[in-house]
């Protein structure tokens, strides 16, 4: 497991987390944002692109 692997990982746990809390301690809508993050890690098994993945390769180069 790479660093980018774990890096991955620890944002789509802290975005769906704070999507979560701030759906029940403040607005439903915040649920749609579960919502995306679920079809993109779904399309990401399909087609092997990931949109984090994608950033934390550009990043990293610089």
């Amino acid at each position: 497991m790479g660093p980018n692997t774990k890096l991955h990982d620890g944002i789509i746990g802290i975005a769906l987390v704070a999507g979560a809390l701030l759906a029940y301690y403040s607005s439903v809508y915040f649920l749609v944002l579960l919502g995306v993050i679920g079809v993109v890690m779904v399309q990401s098994s399909f087609t092997g692109f990931c949109p984090i993945y994608y950033t934390l390769g550009k990043i990293s180069k610089k």
